[in-house]
């Protein structure tokens, strides 16, 4: 990891076909993606290089934050990376690793131009991270469950 990078991980206790799932179907995606307390509006989720993903995410108190990105690389159920086209401007890779039958890692790299760009945002980056993987855990549960019913 350099200066002009924030990078997080999970150990989860699902496959990595479950995981890979959750992000790829916007039904699930809604439900996890950002921190605590945010919902989600998806306009547009094309998982495909060159397709677009545009989101509203909506602010517990109050604000709507617009997202738009366009993914670069798709390789199913091991990585996926995207250019942000709305500030804050950052590249981001989602890495899923199979750990096994029943665990994945799933790791966040945020990939900013510069050191300072970086900066302003790693202090609060890296706890909201931990928060759209907690709600991660959570829809992985909610999935697992309608499996077994």
């Amino acid at each position: 990891m350099n200066d002009c990078e924030i990078y997080s991980s999970r150990i989860l206790n699902a496959p990595v076909a479950l995981v890979y799932e959750a992000f790829e179907n916007p039904d699930h995606l809604k439900n996890w993606w950002g921190p605590e307390g945010f919902t989600n509006t998806i306009h547009e989720f094309d998982l495909q290089p060159g397709g677009h993903w545009k989101l509203t995410m909506h602010g517990p108190e109050q604000g709507h934050y617009e997202n738009s990105s366009v993914f670069k690389t798709i390789i199913p159920q091991k990585l996926v990376r995207w250019k942000r086209i709305s500030q804050p401007w950052f590249d981001m890779e989602i890495e899923f690793e199979s750990l096994g039958e029943t665990q994945t890692k799933i790791s966040f790299k945020m990939i900013f131009e510069t050191a300072e760009a970086c900066n302003k945002i790693r202090s609060f980056a890296t706890p909201k991270n931990e928060e759209n993987f907690d709600r991660l855990q959570i829809e992985l549960l909610k999935m697992q469950n309608k499996t077994t019913e």
